[in-house]
């Protein structure tokens, strides 16, 4: 299994660049491919935006040897056309059978939801806290070759219209929490200390 983790975005929302924030001790974006651990061979990273700053992020993570997958960085010159380009971009890198996809501002998702996905069946399987749906989604080989083959003016959700969606109900409020803004991220401040530490 592999994952894919968008971090091309502009970020323009926080007021800084998001996915080196801190976050405990690790940074946002560290704290999102974390959640992969024992669960994925390898996790693909698509910078665009500042792509040179999530480099320096990932050899950061590579030298700290804390993680067992192995880290894969794809630049996509497209970025500024939309999130979509980034994933058709990830989607031409994966290998494995299933595999998942979350934005790298999502970075309180427990470890144990990742696993409990990775065990569901299905095209289309997505965490879902208090009936509202979240990340990361995991997705089938069929999935991929249907993004791939899809005008890259289109998105995701229009692709996933055409499959058969499985919610899974989980009590991890981290799922439908991401870091656009100040407020969401000392949000998420609170929400890890009081959850992770």
């Amino acid at each position: 299994m592999e994952a894919i983790v968008l971090a091309a975005g502009y970020s323009c929302r926080a007021n800084a660049y998001k996915m080196t924030l801190p976050l405990g001790h690790r940074s946002v974006l560290e704290q999102t491919i974390s959640k992969f651990e024992g669960i994925c061979s390898r996790v693909i990273i698509v910078a665009g935006f500042k792509a040179e700053i999530i480099q320096e992020e990932m050899a950061k993570i590579r030298h700290k040897n804390a993680f067992s997958f192995k880290l894969k960085y794809v630049y996509n010159e497209n970025f500024h056309q939309g999130m979509f380009t980034s994933i058709q971009k990830g989607c031409n890198e994966v290998n494995a059978t299933t595999f998942f996809i979350t934005p790298g501002d999502c970075p309180l998702v427990k470890n144990e939801t990742v696993l409990l996905l990775a065990e569901h069946k299905g095209n289309v399987v997505i965490p879902s806290f208090q009936y509202k749906g979240g990340h990361p989604i995991k997705l089938s080989k069929q999935v991929k070759q249907k993004i791939l083959g899809t005008n890259s003016e289109s998105n995701l959700r229009a692709v996933l219209n055409g499959y058969e969606k499985e919610y899974v109900n989980v009590d991890d409020q981290g799922v439908i929490m991401d870091v656009d803004t100040q407020e969401d991220y000392q949000k998420a401040i609170d929400y890890y200390f009081g959850s992770f530490s």
